[in-house]
């Protein structure tokens, strides 16, 4: 690569270079050079409800054209192109609406024709204000098995009996039937209410909460709830019904237990409707690139179940349960009865939930495939208003189904046209073929849910993969799994997002913390645990933290950091406060000394003056024939005893200094923030006892790496003071290394660089 000053260069072959020449910039001289903006405008809150709020003609058109898109695409519509592939498709889906809609409404405890309307009135109001163009709208096997908890909970099955001809018990199914379609109503228009209300205030992001793993775990955890719910209907047994946690695990030990009254012609029909829906599935499966259309196997095992029930007399003959009465035509719209809505307030929200998650991560998929735009929060509206018409038509709650929307868009279909024709199959069958279907037998439609959850639990092969990939990940779908199974379908779902939030805490108070070296040539600063290369600068602590830095991991962060580096703060504090003491005492003893110097000075002044006389006196002796004997130096004591004490002190002044050697090797940490995104106060308090700590021992702290949002919370909190500048911030690591270095080269020159004020790599 050719380089000028500026950095700036096209690289002519695959191992090119590049070379910087700058000045070492900190925060100071970067937002003098940047231009830093200390105040960005944005507009009030007030402005922007003004701004929205604005009554133009180009103001509406846009307002009405982001809550109705059907108004931006239908006058652009070219029957040419999409006509054709948009027929095919909706015929297709609308025949999978008819055996789907009437099997799902068993899982909803609704009557089969409920399942219907479910099928027709929400598909046309998405049509209208929906933006995916491939995804399939109507009744789905999770959504119905948590409508049908709802139902069977609200309206048990012991309310309805009544007493019969010779003291016989029997069941008021009509009135329990109406009973539970008022409960589906209520909980589905509440559900509504709650995606319109969290779509107008963009709360579109909510979804972000459950990850995939928890989706998938949660969605399979409720198949295996639907599986066991029909497991009745095909063995032709009637079990209590059971609530609370663990009503799985005591339904199934009320199965076994009834197994012996197993209903043999309605586990013959199971079997067989089981075994041809496998057989022609697998086969579609298998040549669905040559096959024009999937054989539509679910209606022809309808039409053909239909027809042996009438024919045979099944439900007279041999006692099996049957759809029963399908009235024809449309059921005028009603309000639903608002006195349920405290008691499924929070199975309502559970459900407009996992319905938006459901929907909104199928729709994305094909929009990313197909190169177009879903809107996230408009997604919800539309699904909401599905479901708050739906249920004033007496629908329950819908979402995307995944078998249906794979079909519309490998049969051709282009956009939401499809769903409008699908929604006439359905209004046909409505108005006038749906007595034809009164004695098909429920085991049939047992059958087709069973055989279409195959998909539900092919999401267990997730296992092993993510046993490879994620292990976290790997524990959040059996944890969502069990929460699913054990518990009801909202206590799970709850369960299930608290699991999956406590493993994202977990995972931030346990980062992966590291020192960083230098690779060598490069101003690149890697993880020497991991790195061979990256070699560790002498004097320099470079540390780093894998998770942000926030309250819950703000002292752990801390506590590493004193590991890392391997500066034991406290226990230099105790030394230097020890050293201190010496001086002190060293100060106190010189005074002492002195005091003793000045005694020993005029003790030997008048031990002079003594011996002078002596001197005299002896003279005077000796001429008189007296002997005496001289005396020797009065202050040799004090002399050894001065002398035993500058040595002890010499000793203890010694020791210190080779303690004080620890800290001597680090004389600078850096503190790489690039993964900080923001401050809280006890982070903030964190980290001025971190710069004062080692500011007590002599160690300089440096943060390298700051976001200027995290730069302008530490304004805010009082972070910077005369102590503390802004001298210790850094744009990059390098430029932190090297104005380390450049001052203990400027000090003691251990360090010599080439131009120690210049960046040069």
């Amino acid at each position: 690569m050719n380089m000028n000053r500026t950095g700036i260069g096209v690289s002519e072959h695959a191992g090119a270079k590049f070379c910087v020449e700058r000045i070492i910039l900190d925060e100071l001289k970067l937002e003098e050079l940047a231009k830093r903006q200390t105040e960005i405008h944005r507009p009030s809150i007030k402005q922007k409800i003004c701004d929205s709020m604005r009554c133009s003609v180009g103001q509406w058109k846009i307002w009405i054209v982001t809550w109705i898109p059907v108004l931006s695409w239908i006058p652009r519509y070219s029957f040419q192109e999409n006509g054709l592939g948009d027929l095919v498709s909706g015929v297709s889906v609308g025949i999978m609406h008819l055996p789907q809609g009437m099997a799902y409404a068993l899982l909803a405890s609704v009557p089969p024709v409920f399942g219907l309307y479910t099928s027709f009135y929400p598909v046309l109001v998405y049509f209208i204000f929906g933006t995916s163009k491939h995804v399939s709208i109507g009744t789905f096997a999770v959504i119905s098995i948590m409508i049908g908890s709802v139902s069977e909970r609200l309206a048990p099955e012991y309310q309805f009996l009544t007493n019969g001809t010779n003291g016989s018990v029997v069941m008021d199914t009509e009135a329990r039937d109406v009973q539970r379609v008022k409960v589906a109503a209520a909980t589905t228009l509440l559900c509504g209410i709650f995606q319109v209300l969290l779509g107008l205030v963009r709360f579109g992001f909510v979804v972000t909460y459950l990850s995939e793993p928890l989706v998938r775990g949660y969605t399979t955890g409720a198949a295996t709830h639907v599986i066991i719910s029909q497991l009745k209907y095909m063995l032709g047994v009637s079990p209590r019904r059971f609530t609370g946690p663990l009503q799985l695990l005591h339904t199934l030990v009320e199965l076994g237990s009834l197994t012996p009254q197993t209903h043999i012609p309605t586990l013959v029909i199971s079997l067989v409707a089981l075994a041809a829906l496998v057989i022609v599935k697998e086969i579609n499966s298998c040549y669905r690139h040559k096959l024009l259309l999937p054989v539509p196997i679910e209606l022809i095992l309808i039409i053909a179940g239909t027809l042996v029930s009438h024919y045979t007399d099944l439900k007279a003959v041999n006692g099996v349960d049957v759809v029963g009465r399908i009235p024809s035509g449309l059921v005028p719209p009603r309000v639903p009865e608002v006195g349920f809505f405290s008691s499924v307030v929070g199975d309502a929200f559970a459900v407009a939930v996992v319905g938006y998650a459901i929907s909104i991560s199928l729709g994305k998929t094909f929009a990313l495939k197909y190169g177009y735009k879903v809107d996230s929060n408009q997604e919800l509206v539309a699904l909401g208003f599905s479901n708050v018409i739906g249920g004033f038509f007496q629908c329950y709650s819908v979402t995307s189904s995944l078998s249906r929307s794979l079909v519309q868009e490998s049969t051709g279909g282009k956009t939401q046209v499809a769903g409008v024709i699908s929604a006439v199959i359905v209004l046909i069958t409505v108005l006038k073929l749906g007595s034809l279907f009164e004695e098909l037998p429920a085991a049939v439609l047992s059958t087709i849910v069973f055989v279409n959850l195959k998909g539900m639990f092919m999401q267990c092969q997730d296992i092993p993969a993510l046993w490879k990939s994620n292990r976290v990940d790997l524990l959040v779908w059996l944890g969502t799994f069990l929460c699913t199974v054990l518990l009801n379908l909202d206590l799970g779902l709850a369960a299930s997002v608290i699991f999956t939030l406590l493993t994202v805490i977990f995972r931030t108070q346990r980062p992966r913390y590291s020192l960083l070296g230098r690779v060598p040539d490069t101003e690149l600063y890697l993880q020497t645990e991991s790195y061979k290369e990256a070699k560790a600068i002498p004097g320099i602590t470079i540390f780093r933290s894998s998770a942000m830095l926030y309250y819950a991991n703000a002292e752990l962060y801390k506590e590493a950091l004193l590991e890392k580096s391997g500066i034991n703060v406290p226990e230099l504090k105790k030394r230097k406060e020890k050293k201190r003491q010496q001086k002190e005492k060293d100060k106190q003893t010189g005074v002492l000394r002195e005091l003793a110097n000045r005694f020993l000075v005029s003790m030997k002044n008048v031990s002079e003056s003594v011996h002078r006389q002596r001197t005299e006196h002896e003279h005077i002796a000796n001429d008189i024939g007296i002997a005496t004997v001289s005396h020797g130096n009065v202050n040799h004591g004090f002399q050894q005893e001065q002398d035993s004490e500058e040595e002890e002190r010499d000793n203890t002044q010694t020791h210190s200094s080779s303690c004080d050697n620890v800290q001597e090797h680090t004389h600078s940490i850096i503190l790489d923030f690039t993964p900080v995104s923001f401050i809280d106060t006890v982070t903030l308090k964190t980290l001025k006892n971190i710069f004062r700590d080692f500011a007590e021992v002599d160690v300089t702290v440096y943060i390298a790496g700051c976001q200027v949002c995290v730069v302008q919370q530490l304004e805010r909190g009082g972070f910077f003071s005369e102590s503390v500048s802004k001298g210790r911030l850094f744009p990059s690591i390098h430029d932190a290394v090297l104005h380390c270095l450049c001052l203990r080269d400027l000090s003691c020159s251990e360090f010599a660089l080439e131009r120690p004020c210049a960046m040069r790599f």
